[in-house]
């Protein structure tokens, strides 16, 4: 009987993945793993591992006796120790299709919110101030801006095609992408350096990795336009906190939207929640009914795959399947 464990999750219950994996023959065990402990003593004798927030480290995968796959409940896969796994021919598989429209929805939402001031005008509402409460430099058009989407993979590209609705100028900076395929889709294929000293607005959809990680810095602000403004829904890590803090103080960033912190949860002590312009949520961008049941299923279908042989499409890692 082969034994799947899930690290950690989100949700009231693991039943859809019980569902899914008990008619064949698998024994299901979920667990809210929060140290490496814990991780081990749950994943040493499995077969199968799911995961979601858990840190995967180096200590749990050379642990792991027999495991044949590592599953991560969402896109990003930077809380598993990837070359930790490929060295012991596990492969790592990520659900890279899924909450495409809700994170791409949310970006816009925040972008909006940030714009047009929303956040700080409703207090002032609620407050009982009906006039204009703001400086009228803190709102703006999107048709009058430059905006700098930095990753154009599925999300990034949901995102061009919602921006481009509103006209504004659209510049995009992947190192991957096709210049044709951006431009394509109404946008301008720019240099990183370009989106720093052009936009108005930057918004981030790349992955953390070692090349990512910390892009948004004293150093790369010090490029950007004055009165900038910041967006992040993808990793909390590839922007440095305490310069971003910085330059909100010094006016250099006017605003910032992120629902992604570093660290998160964010400190209830962090200076970013007490400055009204700036927008956080927690974490939520990829949350819907439907995106969730997707993640689920396909995470446990995943597994499926693994213990009926089949080649994996996801595999975020190189080992071969």
């Amino acid at each position: 009987m082969p034994k799947v464990v899930i690290t950690d999750y989100a949700f009231s219950d693991i039943e859809i993945e019980k569902g899914i994996l008990e008619p064949l023959g698998c024994a299901v065990e979920g667990g809210q793993c929060g140290t490496t402990e814990e991780l081990i003593d749950l994943t040493r004798d499995a077969d199968c591992v799911i995961t979601q927030f858990a840190r995967v480290n180096a200590d749990v995968i050379d642990a792991m006796e027999k495991n044949r796959v590592i599953v991560r409940y969402g896109i990003g896969v930077d809380n598993v120790d990837l070359r930790a796994a490929a060295k012991k021919s596990i492969p790592v598989c990520n659900i890279p299709d899924y909450c495409i429209d809700e994170v791409a929805d949310h970006t816009l939402a925040m972008i909006l919110a940030l714009t047009r001031d929303l956040y700080f005008i409703l207090r002032h509402v609620k407050e009982g101030t009906w006039k204009v409460p703001v400086d009228l430099n803190r709102l703006w058009a999107l048709k009058d801006m430059t905006i700098g989407v930095v990753g154009f993979g599925r999300i990034g590209r949901e995102v061009v095609a919602r921006l481009t609705a509103f006209r504004p100028e659209v510049l995009v900076f992947d190192p991957v992408a096709e210049s044709d395929e951006i431009q394509k889709r109404g946008a301008t294929p720019a240099t990183l350096e370009e989106i720093y000293a052009q936009s108005d607005l930057i918004t981030l959809h790349c992955p953390s990795t070692d090349q990512t990680r910390g892009m948004i810095n004293s150093g790369t602000i010090a490029k950007m336009k004055d009165r900038v403004l910041i967006v992040n829904l993808s990793r909390g890590d590839l922007v440095q906190t305490d310069d971003l803090v910085a330059a909100l103080r010094a006016g250099k960033v006017a605003g910032a939207a992120l629902d992604v912190t570093n660290p998160e949860p964010i400190p209830a002590d962090s200076p970013l929640l007490k400055m009204d312009n700036v927008i956080i949520t927690n974490h939520i961008a990829s949350a819907s009914p439907r995106a969730v049941k997707k993640l689920r299923e396909d995470a446990a279908k995943t597994v499926v795959r693994c213990l009926q042989g089949q080649v994996q499409p996801y595999v975020v890692n190189g080992v071969k399947t």
